[in-house]
């Protein structure tokens, strides 16, 4: 098992080096998007409109994070259980998605267009949102305001530490 550093921009290239059980300081842009914001993405897609961030090579952090405090980027924002979002995860892995980001483990459909797409499943620490937001560098609510904290939002990691936890080679922590 490996420690580095990696850019957002660089996952789809790295992918295939990274092996379940690697630790991994991601830095660069990431999306939030939970469950109500994943059902408006596809009710978009069904109806041919413009996503709010391009999915191909995109990285989706499942956070709702809590109300910005005077002086920081954002409130805690910690990760949310991945499972909720597996029944769109397979399509927008198919669309180009690089990486999620989450806790828990994810079904077989969500294992497989992982290693179908070369893509990567990264696990953040649970429990621990006030430490990760330290990590987060700027936040801006991109689409879906009225869904408050599950709104769509972009943010800039710094050195935000995630442990592989699904590899595109078929690796998973999950299965150990």
């Amino acid at each position: 098992m490996s420690e580095l550093r990696l850019d957002t921009k660089d996952i789809k290239n790295m992918a295939s080096s990274l092996r379940a059980g690697d630790t991994v300081y991601l830095s660069g842009t990431v999306y939030t998007s939970r469950d109500a914001a994943h059902k408006r993405i596809f009710e978009l897609l069904k109806n041919g409109k413009d996503l709010p961030y391009d999915i191909d090579g995109a990285v989706i952090y499942y956070a709702g994070p809590t109300p910005t405090p005077d002086g920081l980027a954002i409130g805690s924002c910690g990760p949310t259980t991945s499972s909720r979002m597996d029944v769109y995860a397979p399509k927008m892995l198919d669309m180009g998605l690089a990486a999620m980001v989450g806790k828990g483990p994810r079904s077989k459909e969500v294992c497989d267009a992982i290693v179908r797409n070369g893509a990567v499943y990264f696990c953040a620490i649970g429990g621990a949102g006030a430490l990760a937001s330290k990590c987060i560098t700027k936040c801006e609510i991109i689409a879906f305001e009225d869904l408050g904290c599950e709104s769509v939002k972009k943010l800039e990691f710094r050195d935000f530490p995630l442990t592989v936890a699904i590899d595109c080679n078929g690796g998973n922590l999950f299965d150990k």
